[in-house]
């Protein structure tokens, strides 16, 4: 018996039998003749969007169920498919969430989730398999991140090979040209070293270009150059190129004297001091190192801060020399005191005008951010405020002074406490397992120097140059505070010397540089 439906143009409905042969009509058949054609046509149309209605709700039910009684209620009741796949994948999700698989594997690409969701029986079998995924791209992320900041870490702590032929040159240099053994400053000029009307600046660096920059920057850009004496101490390994670069290369009327740290004739107890300092934060080092192979780290501001601890400078005796200041210059009464990543962009001799009120330093406190402090920059963020010792000894919300210049009444200092307060702390730091502050030098100067420093007007310096913008906008803002600043510090991982120096403001420090110098020529250091 064979069932005939034109599917072209319906006009008739009729069912036939083969028999020998021969094909016969049915009784029925004669009531399909007493059937209009209108009702025939009617009924033809139905079947088809029945047929077309349960293949959908089929396949429908089938993709967002996984149990029958799903599917009936779909089919039957007429449900809406979508909002029982939300309700059933909710629900598998849930489980799945609560639930442990640990041996459940995640899938290495969208396509093979796809796959497992296709051959799933059932969604809360796929909700497994969708977590475990998960969790996997988030441990590849995390990964990824750890690594980004240790590359980071490792570029802006190198010595770009230009600045390490930058020194052999100089140190040849120094063996076969009289001109470069020259005595710094000339006798002329010695008794300028002490002279208390002048203006010192001291600079604790080993980066020759660095210094280079500072003290060029410095004379260029003040009308007179004449009154400026700069003390660059350096360590031993650095002290033959430092001194060469500033012997062969005359400053116009300052005065730069070039200084080893195995120059300096230290009392017993000024070398315990330094030497029980570099131990404890050789110590500090260690810790810090150890635990860096064990933690996850994110990319978020309170795992940078603890990356800064592993930094090369936190070894480095010439970063924490900053507490020795009135130990290494016995002779002086006031100072600035700069590091060697800032640009000087106009005259600074106001800074020895600036009156301390009796304080010890005179610094610049991060404070522009809306008439507040700026984000990141409170004690809070320093210091462990869940410790009891610090919580009663300091304020969480207090401004933060900034590194980078600074002010110090040398005569203020030596009748203060400040060097005896910073190995105090320190030590008690140890003794507490190293959870008072975060890693860094900054928490322990701010406690050093807690009650000692004047606030200094902030409008003639913009900091963080070394750091990446988040936005255009922010960009825009910082250039333009940068084109009214008097000194522009780029403290942050992007130092200007570094490949990773940001090029929208590197420009400010390349000016300095003496590209068409013999030696930065061959040693291929470019703009």
């Amino acid at each position: 018996m064979k069932f005939y439906v034109s599917a072209k143009e319906i006009k008739r409905v009729v069912a036939v039998t083969k028999s020998a042969g021969k094909t016969t009509a049915p009784a029925d058949t004669i009531v399909g003749r007493r059937v209009s054609n209108r009702t025939v046509v009617a009924l033809g149309i139905v079947l088809l969007l029945g047929f077309v209605r349960v293949a959908v709700l089929v396949v429908e039910s089938s993709a967002a169920c996984s149990t029958f009684d799903c599917v009936g209620s779909t089919f039957f009741g007429g449900g809406d498919a979508n909002l029982k796949l939300r309700e059933e994948l909710t629900r598998a999700l849930t489980e799945a969430n609560d639930g442990n698989n640990a041996n459940e594997g995640g899938t290495l690409s969208f396509n093979e989730l796809v796959k497992v969701l296709a051959s799933k029986q059932d969604l809360k079998a796929f909700a497994f398999k969708t977590k475990a995924t998960l969790s996997q791209m988030e441990r590849e992320v995390q990964s990824a991140r750890k690594k980004e900041s240790l590359n980071w870490h490792i570029a802006s702590h190198g010595v770009p090979k230009g600045l390490h032929c930058l020194c052999l040159k100089l140190a040849e240099e120094y063996t076969v040209n009289a001109m470069a053994r020259s005595r710094l400053p000339s006798p002329l000029h010695v008794s300028r070293l002490v002279d208390p009307t002048l203006h010192h600046i001291v600079l604790l660096t080993d980066n020759v270009l660095a210094a280079s920059v500072v003290v060029a920057s410095t004379v260029e850009n003040s009308p007179n150059p004449g009154r400026f004496v700069f003390h660059v101490v350096t360590d031993k390994k650095t002290y033959t190129p430092m001194h060469t670069w500033f012997a062969i290369n005359s400053i116009n009327s300052a005065v730069v004297e070039v200084r080893g740290l195995h120059q300096y004739d230290w009392s017993k107890e000024v070398n315990d001091g330094v030497t029980e300092m570099l131990e404890t934060n050789d110590l500090i080092w260690k810790h810090y190192y150890n635990n860096y192979k064990e933690k996850e780290l994110e990319d978020n501001e309170e795992d940078n801060r603890y990356l800064e601890a592993l930094t090369p400078s936190t070894l480095s005796l010439l970063n924490h020399l900053r507490f020795y200041i009135p130990e290494l210059f016995p002779d002086l009464n006031k100072v600035v005191v700069v590091d060697d990543d800032v640009v000087v962009q106009k005259d600074i001799s106001f800074l020895w005008e600036v009156d301390l009120n009796g304080k010890v330093s005179g610094s610049v406190f991060k404070s522009w951010c809306e008439n507040s402090c700026c984000h990141g920059n409170k004690y809070v963020n320093f210091l462990n405020f869940s410790h009891p010792i610090i919580s009663s000894n300091f304020d969480g919300d207090k401004c933060a002074w900034l590194f980078g210049v600074n002010i110090f009444d040398l005569e203020a200092w030596r009748r203060s406490d400040i060097t005896n307060t910073y190995h105090y702390w320190l030590k008690l730091n140890m003794k507490s397992g190293l959870t008072l502050w975060n890693p860094g030098v900054v928490a322990p100067a701010l406690i050093a120097f807690e009650g000692e420093v004047q606030p200094v007007d902030s409008s003639w310096l913009v900091t963080d140059l070394g750091y990446e913008h988040r936005s255009e906008e922010e960009m825009s803002n910082s250039l333009e505070r940068v084109e009214g600043a008097a000194v522009v510090h780029f403290n942050g991982p992007a130092k200007p010397w570094l490949e990773i120096g940001l090029p929208e403001v590197r420009t400010l420090w390349n000016r300095y540089v003496n590209f068409s110098h013999n030696f930065i020529r061959k040693c291929s250091i470019i703009e």
